[in-house]
């Protein structure tokens, strides 16, 4: 369900506002990912009203593969790294990578291929996963936060924003998004600054030129 709502707004064209206000509108919540399924039922019902139409027979693959690969593809977009977040730019790259038409019907037992695959530009990306000095993988909360360190110093070198600035200054100065709070930030509060950031990325022309999707 999440997968068809990010389908719904790339067919309807919806920026990033709009699509907000529905989902305060409709859930109170900032993410999809802390909605409820008749909650994000209520915001495709919105979306329908305002023209988005599924395509018949098609089917988004949701077996944990996939739910992995779109989260990390998703997130190299807002890196820079690939052009397109669309799910057909994502099957046109796992077909590359596991020789499968459909990455609902991929076997489970590749998925490491694909997701390595994915890692591997994340990391030529700039996209640190791993603790320094442990060389532990990062939590998911840890990960989102990296991913916005990496997105930043993309900022930084294009001279969007000064050199100095560290997270919290770009959160709100670039992006206007509050970051006072009386408990630590989740990993939907990164996620969302994520998305913020990678948008300036793109409005300034400063992604890296990758050229999958």
């Amino acid at each position: 369900m999440i997968a068809k709502v990010q389908i719904a707004r790339q067919q309807l064209g919806m920026v990033e506002d709009d699509y907000r206000q529905i989902l305060m509108d409709q859930t109170g919540k900032l993410s999809l990912k802390d909605c409820s399924d008749p909650q994000i039922a209520r915001v495709l019902d919105v979306m329908k009203s305002k023209g988005f139409k599924a395509l018949p027979g098609k089917k988004v693959a949701s077996h944990p593969m996939a739910l992995k690969a779109r989260a990390l593809w998703i997130s190299l977009y807002h890196l820079g790294a690939v052009h397109n977040s669309s799910e057909h730019a994502l099957e046109a790259f796992a077909k590359r990578q596991l020789g499968c038409d459909k990455l609902q019907w991929a076997r489970q037992s590749d998925a490491f291929r694909l997701i390595e695959a994915l890692k591997s530009m994340a990391t030529r990306g700039g996209w640190q996963q791993h603790c320094r000095v442990t060389g532990k993988p990062f939590n998911p909360t840890e990960l989102q936060a990296s991913l916005c360190a990496a997105i930043l110093i993309k900022l930084k070198d294009a001279h969007v924003v000064p050199s100095d600035w560290a997270l919290h200054d770009a959160a709100w100065k670039l992006c206007g998004i509050e970051n006072v709070k009386t408990s630590p930030w989740t990993a939907s509060d990164y996620e969302l600054l994520a998305k913020a950031l990678g948008d300036k990325l793109r409005a300034h022309g400063k992604d890296n030129g990758g050229r999958n999707g």
